[in-house]
């Protein structure tokens, strides 16, 4: 008989890449298990292609966080072999479980990578996998060329103080896929969700219609297929920034008012270039406010951006 196996992880796609090579490390050690995993719904369509899948559940908060007594309600029928709860809901508890492993407290100095492992003990932290079907690998192959060098841009986040502007990405991608650049007349593929492509219509319009892909919309399982395919891909702090990671694509990410030793991007072939303004100085200004929308990244320029983009390259292609 099939052991079961619940994975309770972060409702952002950001946390919930991050913590898909803690679930990568369970399909591996536990052949004969099957998974339910639980997250919100952006992040559900991650994990729809975990192999020996029973369910994914998508946890949609409600009042007075009923949600957990609704996930509660959900799998307190079946016995468990494992359960992990990266989102120290207590949930657990109150399954029926053999082995538990719930997520302690932050660990100051740790990656979130590093963090979620250590809920299993794991060291070194196990890299993020993300799997995914024929279908989304037959799209990704569809959006991208194979024969010309593609980069792309992530030009939005979840926060407008965490976007670089689109004149700066603009001014970056022109220099790159210059004659002179790292990526002469490479093609550009431009990044984000449904909703975002209006805040980047100025960079969308910037680049010429022939070199330019717009991917704004495409479900994540295929852009992370798109991704792979990339020659660099450079973007905000965001989930799709972890997505590229991920993927193994060489990937910038653009820090200001986040903590990069905590969200850099993970992987050999990550980078970050960050404002000359650290996260402490942005957030502890006497006028920083959280529900501000306008960029508090202008402490990083054009040329560093482009330069940590150079030496990136030179240390993947070396």
């Amino acid at each position: 008989m099939a052991k079961n196996i619940l994975f309770i992880t972060g409702t952002r796609i950001g946390d919930a890449i991050l913590s898909s090579g803690l679930l990568a490390h369970l399909v591996e050690t536990h052949p004969d298990a099957r998974f339910t995993v639980a997250c919100g719904a952006p992040a559900a369509p991650l994990f729809r292609a975990v192999p020996r899948l029973d369910r994914v559940i998508v946890i949609r908060k409600q009042p007075y966080k009923t949600h957990w007594l609704s996930l509660w309600w959900g799998c307190v029928g079946r016995r468990w072999e494992v359960v992990v709860d990266l989102r120290r809901s207590g949930l657990s508890w109150f399954l029926w479980a053999r082995h538990r492993y719930i997520k302690g407290a932050a660990i100051p100095g740790a990656h979130r990578v590093e963090e979620d492992a250590s809920a299993l003990r794991l060291d070194p932290a196990p890299d993020p996998l993300i799997w995914v079907d024929d279908a989304a690998e037959a799209a990704g192959a569809a959006a991208i060329p194979d024969d010309r060098p593609v980069l792309a841009i992530g030009p939005t986040a979840n926060w407008g103080a965490k976007e670089w502007r689109a004149e700066h990405f603009a001014a970056l991608v022109e220099r790159l896929t210059a004659t002179d650049g790292i990526l002469p007349g490479a093609m550009v593929a431009l990044m984000g969700g449904p909703d975002e492509r209006e805040r980047a219509r100025g960079l969308i319009d910037s680049i010429p219609h022939d070199r330019r892909i717009d991917l704004f919309g495409q479900p994540l399982p295929a852009a992370y297929a798109s991704m792979k395919r990339c020659a660099l891909y450079i973007g905000n702090d965001s989930g799709l920034m972890h997505l590229s990671a991920a993927s193994g694509a060489p990937t910038l990410g653009l820090f200001g008012p986040s903590p990069e030793h905590r969200y850099r991007p993970w992987g050999k072939k990550a980078a970050v270039a960050r404002t000359r303004q650290s996260y402490a100085e942005l957030v502890e200004a006497p006028d920083f406010d959280h529900r501000n929308q306008d960029s508090l990244m202008d402490g990083l320029t054009v040329d560093e951006a482009v330069r940590a983009a150079e030496d990136l390259w030179r240390r993947c292609k070396g």
